[in-house]
């Protein structure tokens, strides 16, 4: 079993920043892919970006440049920079993570993004 705790969500005005936090705990040894899924009033989850333990990342097409998702292996910790934010990005935020060899995603619970003025 893998436990997410998100960190960062919160307000803020367009063109604004946040910085997102996933900390991973539990059967962490063999972590694979992390990353980030995002969920807006009736709509469907989707990916955000992604990044494999061997630093290979994979963006939305709506967040390329201006988003940038990192981590730290020695941590277990996931980031995801989020700069220029729009309206259309105020979504819940979910962290996102799997093993290897193994078929079974875990979520954390979600982190709130708001982008208004």
């Amino acid at each position: 079993q893998v436990q997410l705790l998100e960190s960062g969500g919160g307000l803020v005005q367009p063109g604004g920043s946040l910085k997102l936090s996933c900390a991973a705990s539990g059967s962490i040894f063999s972590l694979d892919t992390m990353g980030w899924y995002r969920q807006a009033p009736r709509k469907q989850r989707e990916v955000v970006a992604l990044i494999t333990k061997r630093g290979l990342e994979n963006y939305e097409d709506s967040v390329k440049g201006r988003f940038t998702i990192s981590r730290d292996n020695a941590k277990n910790v996931v980031y995801l920079l989020m700069n220029s934010l729009k309206p259309e990005d105020t979504a819940l935020y979910y962290c996102y993570a799997n093993l290897f060899g193994s078929a079974t995603n875990y979520w954390g619970q979600g982190t709130q993004v708001t982008v208004s003025s």
